[in-house]
């Protein structure tokens, strides 16, 4: 029985080391990684990515798999739930990172199920909220850079310089979505509340200002 670890990153400012040692200092140990590092999460489905079809390759039925979080196995909300339930009917325990949630198929409790499945399917309408909702702030932030006056020219203002970075943006809406407190989420990603506090007021607004300032 072996524990692998699924690291997925959808921008190029967060790594897969960072994932590795999340699932470290939560307690994982690790026999494998299998990583992606080049397909966002939100275009392709997990069983057409290469890494996605290794994943299938080597989990065996007693194996745990280890992700961040749900949103790593799938694109949308029907892959997520059904790559989590095909994970399970091969006899495979999903852990994730946060929270420390287990989705194991081998419940047999009908009321445990109910809720085990109640929770999966809550689970990846959430994961594709979250991913639907960051990918349009950074849409809507790239369209009001474009029409933002030049950075290049010397007498433009340009603002306060953000003391966040594209991939923090997504990681606050994400992780405050998933109900971390504010204090908890500056913490975690080493910035302050106030700085929390101005990117949950207009993700759109925050890209913006990182589009002008790059």
């Amino acid at each position: 029985m072996a524990t692998i670890l699924y690291a997925s990153v959808s921008t190029t400012e967060q790594t897969i080391e960072h994932e590795k040692t999340q699932a470290q200092a939560a307690g994982f140990v690790f026999d494998h990684v299998v990583s992606d590092d080049g397909v966002s999460g939100i275009t392709t489905k997990l069983a057409e990515r290469d890494c996605g079809r290794r994943l299938f390759d080597l989990l065996r039925s007693g194996d745990t798999l280890v992700v961040r979080w749900v949103d790593r196995l799938g694109r949308n909300y029907e892959d997520v739930s059904d790559n989590i339930r095909e994970f399970m009917r091969r006899g495979v325990v999903i852990k994730t990172i946060i929270n420390g949630m287990t989705f194991d198929g081998a419940t047999k409790e009908p009321m445990a199920q109910a809720v085990r499945d109640a929770l999966i399917g809550f689970m990846a309408a959430l994961s594709q909220a979250q991913a639907e909702a960051t990918k349009e702030a950074q849409k809507a932030g790239v369209a009001h850079a474009k029409v933002s006056p030049n950075p290049l020219k010397p007498k433009t203002y340009l603002g306060r310089k953000p003391s966040y970075t594209e991939a923090q943006i997504s990681q606050i809406t994400s992780l405050t979505g998933e109900g971390k407190g504010v204090s908890e989420v500056a913490e975690q990603l080493g910035l302050s509340r106030p700085a929390v506090y101005r990117v949950l007021k207009s993700p759109a607004e925050a890209f913006s200002s990182v589009k002008a300032w790059a």
